[in-house]
């Protein structure tokens, strides 16, 4: 029971720290799940701790980039290159 324990908590602490890291709402969200899915798939592959909180990393940075690549995107299409922010310069 206790390593179920020290699982969740490395892996919350795990989430935590790369969300903290992130910068755009599909960033953490990726970050987040990315994190979570990896930590389930290392400790059913691995089936310890160190497998777990590997999982949890590598899952964190690969849904990290995912996420971010969502965030630009979205940026470029809403704001193209050849205009201005909307919300920049004098309102007449």
């Amino acid at each position: 029971m206790k390593t179920r324990l020290w699982i969740s908590a490395a892996s919350a602490a795990c989430v935590l720290t790369l969300a903290g890291c992130a910068s755009g709402p599909n960033q953490n969200l990726g970050t987040a799940g990315g994190a979570v899915g990896g930590a389930l798939i290392g400790n059913a592959v691995g089936g310890n701790t160190a497998s777990t909180v590997g999982g949890a990393a590598i899952g964190g940075l690969i849904g990290n980039q995912v996420g971010r690549s969502v965030d630009e995107r979205n940026q470029r299409n809403y704001y193209p290159s050849n205009s201005y922010y909307p919300n920049n310069g004098p309102r007449y």
